[in-house]
């Protein structure tokens, strides 16, 4: 059984799984969690603070699937490693709650065609926490 290799330096879901996905799609290697038993895919979604079930979702759609949260943050104009480095927690959640949204499409549409339009408030499931955190003074933005 191949040993993904953990992101050391800042630790997130995201970069975690990434990795852990990297590791395992190789030509000759099975890319999804089939291959793992139901206690090792427990322990790792245990580690990844999200369900089984939760892991399965996320790993079933690749690496990207929060690039669409750092491209919001980015229309925000909030610095992704300042708020991952200051706000850790809040940063993960906001990344696994982005990885399993049903609104990809819209949000991905919606940030093609106005990423300032607030069209995005009505369906994102981290709205209010992007919200909360873009009223921050952030030093990134050298705007306090």
């Amino acid at each position: 059984m191949l040993t993904p290799t953990w992101p050391t330096k800042s630790w997130s879901p995201m970069a975690a799984i990434s990795q852990l996905w990297r590791s395992w799609i190789r030509p000759s290697v099975i890319s999804d969690l089939e291959c793992c038993g139901d206690e090792e895919i427990e322990r790792m979604a245990h580690d990844f603070r999200m369900s089984a079930s939760e892991l399965r979702a996320v790993a079933s759609r690749g690496p990207e699937s929060a690039d669409l949260l750092l491209d919001r943050m980015a229309a925000l104009d909030l610095d992704r490693i300042e708020v991952s480095q200051t706000q850790g927690r809040t940063f993960q959640d906001l990344q696994r709650v982005c990885m399993l949204c049903e609104s990809r499409r819209s949000c991905a549409r919606d940030l093609a065609h106005d990423s300032a339009a607030p069209a995005w408030k009505d369906y994102c499931p981290n709205a209010t926490t992007l919200m909360a955190l873009d009223s921050l003074p952030w030093a990134a933005r050298n705007e306090w």
